[in-house]
């Protein structure tokens, strides 16, 4: 069985987290995962009112008060609307995410309701401060971050980005992680909700399908800080915008364009966020069979390279 910190101290199954990722890790797909052994969480967009916050809670729970999921949200998006804060304290998660800015300020208010709380960094000076990843992310690659991350600080660090198979968690946790968040692997998943278009091109894409870009937050109008594009599967909607992501706020009818595309899921102009290891994904199965495999197939690869390196 696995021993790190998120199993002895926080309970865990397996040390494995959910990635919050906001307008795709809902209710459902939270429990499954905690259901399975592991720690789902909420992702709360920009969009996303207190309101979502209660409903999404209940859903994880449905009628057990003891289940445990996490709820993230970013930093920036708090500062201007205080009230998400309150609702995540109000929902009485597990363990709370606030990224994305300036994070020092929510903690002291989480922390006197009970509430772990844990921040996602992107380079050394948001580790001193306090990838690959599917969403809105940073520019380093997971395997340099991770090794940085532990050098600067003796906190538990969780590895985040490009993980989406047994052997990714294997590779962080021999690293020194003391567990891995996971969110492209469940992207497939029936819990997502997803449309039938979608699954079929997540299915399709291969690593190198993807884009960082803010074309798609600028065509929502979110105010999305500049160093945090949102990593996507390319499509004809980036192919023309990525470059001028700037000027959709003066292109009325392109945001409308983008939008009805949107509502009705035509995903050569709406987006599918999603990571390199999009290239991973290869069929739509439940979210807590993804879990254990990547998990319990961790233990047994640790177990077998373990004897192999060192014997």
């Amino acid at each position: 069985m696995l021993r790190t910190h998120l199993t002895t101290k926080l309970g865990l199954r397996y040390p494995l987290i959910g990635a919050p990722m906001a307008n795709l890790a809902g209710g459902e797909l939270v429990r499954a995962i905690t259901q399975a052994g592991g720690l789902g969480m909420i992702g709360v967009g920009s969009r996303d009112s207190a309101e979502f916050v209660a409903r999404e809670a209940s859903a994880a729970r449905r009628g057990n008060p003891d289940i445990r999921f996490g709820i993230g949200v970013m930093a920036w998006d708090v500062v201007r609307r205080p009230q998400l804060l309150a609702a995540v304290i109000a929902a009485r998660p597990f363990l709370a995410s606030v990224s994305f800015g300036t994070v020092g300020p929510h903690v002291a208010g989480l922390h006197d309701a009970g509430i772990l709380v844990t921040t996602q960094v992107h380079d050394s000076a948001e580790t001193v401060a306090a990838t690959e990843a599917v969403g809105h992310t940073g520019a380093v690659a997971t395997m340099p971050l991770l090794q940085i991350v532990l050098r600067a600080t003796t906190l538990p660090v969780v590895a985040a980005g490009g993980i989406a198979t047994a052997a990714g968690m294997a590779a962080s946790l021999a690293a020194g992680a003391e567990g891995v968040r996971v969110g492209t692997a469940f992207i497939a998943s029936p819990e997502w909700g997803r449309q039938p278009a979608a699954i079929f091109a997540i299915l399709a894409a291969r690593e190198t399908d993807t884009i960082r870009t803010h074309a798609f937050d600028r065509a929502q109008g979110i105010a999305w800080p500049a160093p945090f594009p949102g990593r996507a599967l390319r499509n004809d909607f980036t192919d023309r915008w990525h470059e001028r992501a700037e000027q959709m706020a003066e292109n009325l009818s392109a945001q409308l364009r983008y939008r009805a595309a949107c509502e009705r899921g035509d995903y050569r102009l709406a987006p599918i966020y999603a990571g390199h290891a999009v290239g991973l994904v290869q069929a739509a199965r439940l979210a807590g069979e993804v879990a254990r495999e990547i998990a319990e197939g961790a233990e047994v690869l640790l177990r077998a390279r373990c004897v192999q390196l060192l014997d």
